[in-house]
């Protein structure tokens, strides 16, 4: 497993306001609702929401007046990358971090993700919750499940076929594999609406189609059918990429749990399975956040803004109770996420070599 480069010493959002009275936990929590960092950031979120309306709307307009010309594509990266952002607000919206209330936070992550994306909100949430819940474990983190990738050697022992060869190169294969998360993401969703309940399934399924329907609109009003798949195609192609940039670098390579061993506490569980990213203006902006990836799974109600307030918090509270706080470099963190693997991959590798 790959050593850490900086080293000091829940799951629902309403798990981060309670904690067992002696537990490691409680300490921290009551430091951090001492200082307010669990109350709402309304304005900034609203300044966000807004900000990234303005720029989808002025990517949106100028495919419409730059039309059929291959210069659209050039539009396409933006798209990608303004896409991420408004992923990133559906994912806050998930975790009650933007409004007090769950039906206004539901509303905006529809409209964020299933209306604006064709991403399935619902879908996103219950995974999304189960990783939360027990980060990096096996039985349980629904995104270490043996699938495309797999993250143990007993997951690669069990591998046949095409996915034997995929386990075999699958550090070199991980970002060229991003490039599909956009369509994916979108196919799950509608996988997902046979899970649903009957009314949710109307709604999500409504936005869903609209989105299809809009987008496909979009495209087409505007440039040829040829334009129009290429453009789809770069989009959909950076956008998963984006994606895959942001999430990597948080639990790759971390501890994973033994289902067996010792039961870790919420600090244990939450602070050994993830690592933080160097704080900067454009990693912030480009991550979403999610480089304060510690502070998050520790307060998932937390407001984006304030996760950077509390990581000096955590940080020394780690150090004062023993547990290593792992922060290192953005390009560091894929290398270690890489590695680990390429180490899970390597008994295969040596296997096919003999």
């Amino acid at each position: 497993m790959p050593q850490p480069t900086a080293v000091v010493g829940v799951h629902d959002p309403g798990d981060a306001v309670a904690a067992p009275p002696g537990s490691e936990f409680a300490p921290l929590l009551r430091t951090v609702k001492g200082r307010g960092l669990l109350e709402r950031r309304y304005a900034w979120y609203a300044r966000c929401i807004a900000a990234n309306t303005l720029a989808l709307g002025a990517i949106v307009t100028g495919i419409v007046l730059i039309g059929d010309s291959w210069l659209t594509l050039l539009l396409a990266p933006l798209l990608a990358v303004f896409g991420a952002r408004t992923a990133f607000i559906g994912h806050d919206a998930g975790h009650s971090q933007i409004a007090g209330g769950k039906g206004a936070n539901r509303f905006i992550g529809l409209i964020h993700g299933n209306l604006l994306l064709g991403m399935s909100y619902s879908w996103w949430n219950d995974k999304h919750n189960r990783h939360h819940a027990n980060p990096n474990h096996i039985d349980k983190d629904p995104d270490v499940v043996a699938d495309v990738l797999v993250f143990t050697g007993e997951q690669a022992k069990d591998r046949s076929g095409f996915r034997r060869w995929l386990t075999r190169n699958q550090a070199w294969l991980f970002f060229p594999l991003t490039l599909l998360e956009g369509v994916a993401l979108k196919v799950h969703g509608f996988q997902d609406l046979r899970r649903q309940p009957r009314r949710e399934r109307a709604v999500e399924g409504a936005l869903l189609v609209s989105h299809v329907v809009a987008y496909a609109t979009l495209l087409l009003i505007s440039m040829s059918p040829g334009k129009a798949l290429a453009f789809a195609a770069l989009h959909q192609a950076l956008f998963g990429l984006h994606l895959g940039l942001a999430f990597a670098p948080n639990h790759k390579g971390m501890e994973m749990p033994d289902p067996n061993g010792e039961r870790w506490g919420h600090l244990r569980r939450q602070v050994l399975t993830s690592r933080n990213i160097r704080r900067g203006v454009l990693t912030d902006w480009f991550l979403g956040g999610l480089n304060y990836q510690i502070e998050h799974h520790l307060f998932p109600s937390m407001p984006r803004p304030n996760l950077h307030l509390a990581q000096p918090l955590v940080r020394a509270h780690c150090q004062d109770v023993g547990i290593p706080y792992v922060e290192t470099g953005l390009v560091d963190s894929y290398r270690q996420a890489l590695r680990h693997l390429h180490e899970v991959g390597e008994p295969l590798r040596m296997e096919w070599t003999e």
